[in-house]
């Protein structure tokens, strides 16, 4: 993990740039981490997963839901159906 502090990140920002590519760089306020420099392409599966990792916790709170309520969920090929989707 390699730690900067922002007034020196001031003067070699793109060497912290090219730095990023490998491992995350840090930035340091009064010996803080405040920020990060990363990967665009590391941060893009971050936050794909973390969108992914939402999505899955939003269904078991759904199926929670539904469980305490004592509802009875509707069949996928029942739903098409009556879309018309099948």
């Amino acid at each position: 993990m390699s730690e900067v502090t922002i007034t020196e990140a001031r003067s070699k920002l793109s060497a912290l740039v090219d730095d990023a590519q490998r491992e995350p760089v840090y930035l340091t306020r009064r010996d803080r981490p405040v920020a990060a420099i990363i990967d665009a392409g590391q941060l893009r599966a971050l936050l794909e997963s973390a969108e992914e990792l939402a999505d899955i916790r939003a269904v078991d709170e759904a199926w929670a839901e539904s469980e305490r309520l004592g509802e009875i969920p509707v069949p996928w090929d029942d739903v098409k159906r009556d879309l018309g989707l099948a």
